[in-house]
């Protein structure tokens, strides 16, 4: 598989390379209601940065069923996103929160961006439902990214991860919570 370099899907330019390092926020079906995603589309028309500093704050909100809020679903997303690292990918930092997934990883020749997110999602999907006794779609078809562009951006997005279950009030320090790098990092 080949990496696309810089590219777009349809609404903002992406780059996918090799020793590039990429912040990616995934997150479930559910997580944001659709009254929720026109509000934050009308209200931030024309300004990206705004639209993400909006919907990461909805994310947080925890809404939707937040399934990974579920030991064993968080569970089954960790071991995902641990699989391949080291081989198709170096896994930087991560958090898996009730409704969605933050992932710092580092890209390694022949594995694009697209290709590892799709194999998260369509692992844990299958497993998560398995495990939860459930049926269906689990997952937003899409996901966000952001190639991070130097030492002070690589450890603000590190920051930012960690410090996600904190901003979200599930926890009062970051190695407090259970399914994130912060804890091995501290």
């Amino acid at each position: 598989m080949e990496q696309k370099g810089w590219y777009s899907r349809g609404y903002l330019p992406h780059f996918d390379a090799a020793g590039t390092v990429q912040a990616v926020t995934f997150r479930l079906a559910d997580s944001l209601p659709r009254h929720v995603v026109d509000m934050l589309i009308e209200q931030s028309k024309d300004d990206s940065a705004k639209l993400r500093h909006w919907t990461a704050a909805e994310l947080d909100r925890c809404h939707g069923a937040c399934l990974l809020s579920e030991e064993d679903a968080a569970r089954v997303v960790e071991t995902a996103l641990h699989h391949f690292d080291g081989d198709r990918y170096h896994l930087l930092a991560w958090v898996i929160m009730p409704n969605h997934i933050h992932a710092l990883v580092e890209m390694v020749p022949g594995w694009p961006l697209g290709c590892l997110v799709k194999s998260w999602k369509a692992f844990s999907a299958a497993r998560i439902n398995r495990v939860l006794g459930r049926s269906g779609g689990l997952w937003q078809p899409d996901y966000f990214d952001r190639r991070i562009r130097g030492d002070a951006h690589l450890a603000a997005a590190v920051r930012y991860i960690e410090e996600n279950p904190v901003t979200a009030g599930l926890v009062p320090r970051r190695q407090d919570w259970p399914y994130s790098s912060a804890a091995m990092r501290v």
